[in-house]
Parts: structure tokens; C-alpha cells; sequence
């Protein structure tokens, strides 16, 4: 029997069955679900803005909890950026929350280091990022993601116009995070003040090119609500963890003399419009913007200055390995060349070395030999001192032996003379 024949045997006996029931693939979104729940939630939220404007209260006031707060003054030396991560959970679902605060900002005589502090900060928290999925062994999956997903920037409540800090902050950090910016304290001026400063705002950051969050509207489901609130920006806010009696139920307010500005009425602040457009409908596309924009532009621009490129001039695709074993060899080509340049400094260095002392020993020689001819004179003027002196003192000597004799020659006479006349006297008296 042939192959061919056996073949159609086999189709003969094969039994066909037909779907006769749910197969269950559209469960995936359910599965999609259950995994994110089981995982948690991170989020991360930068504030800026200067000392004293309702950060940490704004923050309180929206997700309704009492996170560790520290009191800064105004006279902080520069900008110092304190992150607080805490465990949150509402229903099943765990959220891991980072608040990143600015301590000082704006404080400083040079605005400059105001933002750069700021600006570094996120870089840092992208290379860590970058770091990890460079790594032979990853693991993102249990990766505390720390970069930024969502940037309030609280801007005081003037009623003018933009401080060039903001505008100068603001242009500097829109390509590497989602900028929302949020009127601080707005219970503090008027609403057609208010209105107004909006207006002010918005037109300020479009003509300097600053570039804000816009909340998506290419999805059906939240596109009219995202764009009613996008005409709301800059959100108008007003922070307070106390409560107040209005009516029959106690609500979050600020109780003035004047009267009570409920945090939680639409009439009174943007408040709701915030936590809803931030954490309600929108968060999800913050994380997702944060990786896809912000991320992957900082990733493209240190994979380019590492000399990594999908093309080559040619305009053809180039592999990760052929660009990396190219990058080796131009590094260990420069390797050699400063190895290289690194021994002819030192064999150069070696030589001028040897230069200097041998000039240092001729020099050396030279003062040996002036102090051995200075030496050799000194001792000669010594030596005809030395027989000059011999000289004086054998003269001296010659001289005092003849006034010895002469002396005792006289000694000699004088007693002879005496006994001569001791003799005539003597004889005399006899």
C-alpha cells in the first residue's frame, strides 16, 4: 500500500466535531482583570510649587487620608525633592502610592537651581528604569516603578499672569512628564478673577510652546467628559481635611468669616473635576503615557548618544549584536589609543625625568668640584699659616734660649763680683 493510500484511509477514519458550545477566549479581558488586581497598582504623583501653597493638604483632600507631612520654611539652601510611598486599598484593588514633594522651591536667589533639581530628579528615575531593563536577568514584574506619572503644578493664586519660574519649569519638564496644572487656594480670589486668570494662563502656556496634559478623547467611552474638561484647565482647586456641619451632613470645608467654601462642591472649586479627571477616569492613561511618550523619548535619546541605531546610513536595518560588537571594537580601538598615548606620556615623562637628573647631577658635580678647589685653597692658606706660625714660634724660642743664657751669664758674673768684694772686706778688717 502506498503512502497516498494509507493517507486517504486516515481521513477516512478521522471523526469531525463541530463546535457545540462556548469555547471562552472572551474571558480574557476578566483574566486581564483578575491579574492587575492580584498584582496592585503603583502611581506616582509629583507637586510643585512653592512653600506653603497647599501641596500636602491637596493631597490629604484626595485620596482622604492623612499622609506624613513635614513643615519646610523658606530658607531652604536649594531644592531637596521627599518621596513618600504608601500602601493604599479601596475595595480589592491595592494601589502603591508615591507623592514626590518639592521642599524649597522657588526659595532660592538663582531660579535656576529651582527646576534643575526637579529636572534630574525625573531623568534619575528613568535611567533606574532604563538600568533594569538593560539587565541580562530582569525583573519588571516585581519592579517598584518610581518614575513620574502624573506632575500637579500648583500656581499661586496672583490673578495676573504666570511667574517666568513657572513658565521656565514648565517648558523644561513637558517632554519627560504629564503636566496638570492646578490654581492653589483658589478660594482667595473672585470667580470672575478667577475666570479670568484661566483664560491668562492657558494663553501664556501656548505662546511660550508649553506643552500640558490633555486628557484623551480618542476613547468613545470618556471622550465627551475628557473634553468638557480639558476646556476646565487649569483646575481651579481648594484642599481641607476638616468638616463642617452644612445642613444635615458634615462635608470638607473651609470656614471663613465671610462664609464656608466646600471643597467638594462643583459651584465652589475644581476639586471633584481634579480627582475625578486624576484618579477616576484618567490614571490609567497617565501610567500609559509615562512609558510610551516620556520614557521611550529619554530611552531613544541615551540609546542614540550610546551609538545605537535601528538603520545604518543605507537606510537597512542593523541588529542590536552587529552594533554592539561595533561600539566593542571602536572602544577598544580608543582603549589602545589612550594605552597608546598613555606610554609615550610616561616613556616621555621617563625621559625628562632622566633629563633632569642628569642636569641635576652635573650641577651637583660642579659644586663638588668648586668646594674641593675652594677646599684645596683653604687648606693651602692653612699650611702657610701653619709653617709661618712654626716659624714665629721656633724664632721666638732661638730668642728666648739666648736671653736665658745671657741671663744666667750674668747671674754668673754678678756673683762672682759679690764674693770678690765680700773677700776685700774681710780682709780689710783684719
Amino acid at each position: 500500500m502506498s503512502s497516498s493510500d494509507v493517507a486517504r484511509q486516515g481521513d477516512k477514519n478521522a471523526r469531525p466535531l463541530s463546535l457545540s458550545g462556548h469555547v471562552g477566549f472572551d474571558s480574557l479581558p476578566d483574566q486581564l482583570v483578575n491579574k492587575s488586581t492580584n498584582q496592585g497598582f503603583c502611581f506616582n504623583i509629583l507637586c510643585i510649587g512653592e512653600t506653603g501653597i497647599g501641596k500636602s493638604t491637596l493631597m490629604d483632600t484626595l485620596f482622604n487620608t492623612n499622609f506624613e507631612n513635614f513643615e519646610s520654611s523658606h530658607f531652604e539652601p536649594k531644592v531637596k525633592l521627599r518621596a513618600q510611598t504608601y500602601d493604599l486599598q479601596e475595595s480589592n484593588v491595592r494601589l502603591k502610592l508615591t507623592i514626590v514633594n518639592t521642599v524649597g522651591f522657588g526659595d532660592q536667589m538663582n531660579k535656576q537651581e529651582s527646576y534643575q533639581h526637579v529636572v534630574d530628579y525625573i531623568d534619575t528615575q528613568f535611567e533606574s528604569y532604563l538600568q533594569e531593563e538593560l539587565k541580562i536577568k530582569r525583573s519588571l514584574h516585581n519592579y517598584h516603578d518610581s518614575r513620574i506619572h502624573a506632575c500637579l503644578y500648583f500656581i499661586a493664586p496672583s490673578g495676573h499672569s504666570l511667574k517666568s519660574l513657572d513658565l521656565v519649569t514648565m517648558k523644561k519638564l513637558d517632554s519627560k512628564v504629564n503636566i496638570i496644572p492646578v490654581i492653589a487656594k483658589a478660594d482667595t480670589i473672585s470667580k470672575s478673577e478667577l475666570h479670568k486668570f484661566k483664560i491668562k494662563i492657558m494663553s501664556e502656556l501656548v505662546s511660550n510652546g508649553v506643552q500640558i496634559y490633555q486628557f484623551p478623547v480618542d476613547d468613545e467611552t470618556v471622550s465627551k467628559i475628557n473634553t468638557a474638561m480639558n476646556g476646565h484647565l487649569p483646575f481651579a482647586v481648594v484642599g481641607s481635611t476638616e468638616e463642617v456641619k452644612i445642613g444635615n451632613k458634615m462635608v470638607k470645608a473651609r470656614q471663613y468669616p465671610w462664609g464656608v467654601v466646600q471643597v467638594e462642591n462643583e459651584n465652589h472649586c475644581d476639586f471633584v473635576k481634579l480627582r475625578e479627571m486624576l484618579i477616576c477616569v484618567n490614571m490609567e492613561d497617565l501610567r500609559e503615557q509615562t512609558h510610551t511618550r516620556h520614557y521611550e523619548l529619554y530611552r531613544r535619546c541615551k540609546l542614540e548618544e550610546m551609538g545605537f541605531k535601528d538603520t545604518n546610513p543605507e537606510s537597512k536595518p542593523v541588529s542590536l549584536q552587529e552594533t554592539y560588537e561595533a561600539k566593542r571594537q571602536e572602544f577598544l580601538g580608543e582603549l589602545q589609543r589612550r594605552e597608546e598615548e598613555m606610554r609615550q606620556m610616561f616613556v616621555q615623562r621617563v625621559k625628562e625625568k632622566e633629563m633632569e637628573l642628569k642636569e641635576a647631577e652635573r650641577d651637583l658635580q660642579g659644586k663638588f668640584e668648586q668646594l674641593k678647589r675652594l677646599h684645596s685653597e683653604e687648606k693651602g692658606k692653612l699650611d702657610d699659616k701653619r709653617r709661618s706660625l712654626e716659624d714665629e714660634i721656633n724664632t721666638f724660642n732661638k730668642k728666648k734660649a739666648a736671653a736665658d743664657l745671657l741671663q744666667g751669664q750674668s747671674f754668673t758674673n754678678s756673683n762672682s763680683n759679690a764674693k770678690k768684694d765680700k773677700d776685700r772686706k774681710n780682709s780689710g778688717f783684719m
